[in-house]
């Protein structure tokens, strides 16, 4: 039915229909639209598409392990990917070139002062990973910082201008090769005439109030001791790579070792045999020794048996005679002992008696004493006395105790 056949009714509804359906597939593709954006923004996000990625390349002896889009881990948390495994020239002196990225904020943690790159292996069956440490002393690998080369006359006009503003992006060294200022110092109009003194040109400076938020602009070369100013999408930071070597090789080395020590183990069991076979034959030597011993055993057996009995120790080295008169004059002894322990007990006894008459007569010693005197003058007397004198004769001229010979009897007197 053509659209002139119905009635206008119908085509009033038939319009307001066609709007309704247009602005419902209108709608439709603007929500279709929204949620892919969103999709796609989520997935930039996820993905790191809309930060600042900062390149980087290594140099690794050998690409076994590592692939294009594997990822790169630093503190354990993945911060970028590998974009390409390449082999060098011939005529370079290394082997294979490994460039991956790092997004932002992590490549902010890679410094001069021990950053490296370190490639480990993460399985049995020949994987390996890259992984990149954290440093935080030196200079900044990379930076977002335009950097600038400008005369010495120029920095002194943007310093005068823009005081505090401007820092050095090199070392600066005098004729002895010391370093006089070093990156990141401030810049000052004494310090420029300092370095314009040390016959320098020009110098690699940056802005601290500007960043360019977009990209990586410069890295840290150390070989000249400066930011090199990168060129978009050509160049990249270097960093020194530690490279473990693969799982298959240890273990390759690991089975040539065995293989070398081997012939030293044949050799070690072979000797544990020779030992366990003298082993064997000195025991079956001992065995015989032992049959052999076993008379010798049982002598001794007796011999002790008999040397247990009481006196048996006597008898085996005297004999029996020499036994009983041993016995003999032992009992002698114990006799002659009795009889003196007698006697000394009666000496004793004695000695006690006179000890108790002394301290029962206390004047004793006196009266003994006066007895020994008036005897030596009554013998005294009778050597004076004219009748004795003869039985008193001196028998040696120097004897004091002789008479006088002036002495006489009464009658010749």
């Amino acid at each position: 039915m053509a659209l002139q056949d119905l009635t206008p009714q119908l085509r009033t509804r038939l319009s307001r229909m066609e709007r309704a359906v247009g602005w419902f597939v209108f709608l439709a593709t603007a929500l279709l639209l929204f949620g892919f954006g969103y999709y796609i923004y989520h997935t930039a996000e996820r993905k790191g598409w809309l930060k600042i990625k900062a390149p980087f390349h290594i140099y690794v002896k050998t690409s076994q392990g590592l692939n294009v889009g594997d990822p790169v881990y630093l503190m354990g948390f993945a911060v970028g990917s590998i974009t390409s495994v390449e082999p060098q020239k011939p005529y370079e002196t290394n082997n294979v070139e490994v460039k991956f990225e790092i997004v932002e904020p992590y490549f902010r943690y890679l410094w001069t002062g021990g950053s490296i790159a370190k490639v480990n292996a993460a399985d049995f069956l020949g994987k390996r990973q890259l992984e990149v440490t954290r440093a935080t002393n030196g200079y900044a690998l990379v930076v977002t910082q335009p950097v600038f080369v400008k005369t010495i006359d120029e920095l002194k006009q943007l310093v005068t201008e823009e005081p505090g503003q401007w820092q050095l992006s090199q070392d600066v060294s005098d004729q002895h090769s010391n370093v006089v200022f070093h990156a990141y110092d401030t810049l000052t109009v004494s310090n420029l005439e300092v370095i314009a003194a040390l016959k320098v040109d020009s110098l690699y400076a940056y802005n601290n109030q500007e960043k360019d938020k977009h990209r990586i602009v410069a890295s840290w070369d150390g070989r000249v001791h400066r930011y090199k100013i990168f060129k978009p999408g050509d160049d990249s930071a270097w960093l020194r790579a530690v490279e473990t070597p693969p799982v298959g090789d240890q273990l390759q080395a690991m089975i040539l070792q065995v293989q070398q020590a081997l012939p030293n183990v044949l050799a070690l069991t072979n000797r544990i045999a020779a030992v366990l076979d003298n082993t064997a034959d000195a025991t079956s030597n001992l065995n015989v020794t032992v049959v052999e011993t076993r008379p010798l055993l049982t002598n001794f057996a007796v011999l002790s048996a008999q040397l247990r009995e009481p006196g048996s120790l006597g008898v085996w080295m005297l004999g029996t005679n020499g036994a009983q008169q041993t016995q003999s004059v032992v009992a002698n002894v114990d006799t002659n002992l009795l009889l003196l322990s007698l006697t000394l007990d009666h000496l004793a006894d004695i000695t006690g008696n006179l000890n108790v008459q002394v301290q029962a007569n206390t004047n004793m010693l006196g009266v003994v004493s006066k007895t020994v005197g008036d005897a030596d003058d009554f013998v005294q007397g009778l050597k004076r006395h004219w009748l004795f004198r003869s039985a008193f004769k001196k028998e040696n001229k120097g004897d004091t105790n002789a008479p006088s010979s002036d002495l006489v009897s009464p009658r010749r007197r």
